[in-house]
């Protein structure tokens, strides 16, 4: 990925773009597969990490800006807390069998759902499979966070977002808090 950053390696040659908010058809609906690896996509991904880093996320999904195509960006840390920086083409995921599999409770946010957060059990580990930017294959392996964001960010690209993971009174409280929040901002 050859992108322009500052000293603090914050990419500064992407476009920043609005983020859609939860209620949006886009982030409702499953996203389409990418068959062209070519400028346009590394435009949109330069575009993405620039929206991300804009609305201080950790990741961020195509279609959180608008754009209904399978492709996450992510700048996370792990559960070591060593930051992991990329971006997933085409991501498929892959999670440990119910018997290994060990949830975490995390309080999580999403920027389609600004200031809104609740607490979400999701596997401490994850494994994800797609390409990078150019078509290679790529499979990368998350922990802590980093489990989480790949979770979170591939929910999106199927038109998912973390609130309909949530119990149905959770869910229904959440949303008229964000709306309020909405109406008084």
């Amino acid at each position: 990925m050859n992108f322009s950053m500052d000293e603090s390696g914050q990419i500064v040659d992407g476009t920043v773009h609005p983020i859609r908010y939860v209620g949006d058809p886009v982030l409702h609906r499953p996203c389409a597969t990418v068959t062209d690896f070519n400028s346009e996509l590394a435009t949109l991904v330069r575009d993405m990490f620039a929206s991300m880093y804009a609305a201080q996320g950790v990741g961020l999904a195509a279609n959180q800006i608008g754009v209904s195509l399978r492709v996450f960006v992510y700048d996370c840390p792990d559960e070591t807390e060593e930051h992991q920086r990329g971006v997933v083409v085409n991501p498929t995921l892959a999670l440990p069998g119910i018997g290994r599999r060990q949830l975490e409770d995390y309080d999580e946010g999403c920027l389609s759902v600004p200031g809104q957060r609740a607490s979400l059990a999701r596997p401490d580990h994850a494994v994800v499979h797609g390409f990078d930017v150019t078509g290679q294959p790529i499979t990368l392996e998350g922990t802590g966070l980093l489990s989480r964001c790949f979770q979170h960010e591939t929910d999106h690209l199927e038109g998912r977002l973390y609130i309909d993971r949530l119990p149905g009174k959770r869910r229904k409280a959440l949303l008229a808090a964000y709306e309020e929040s909405r109406r008084t901002a």
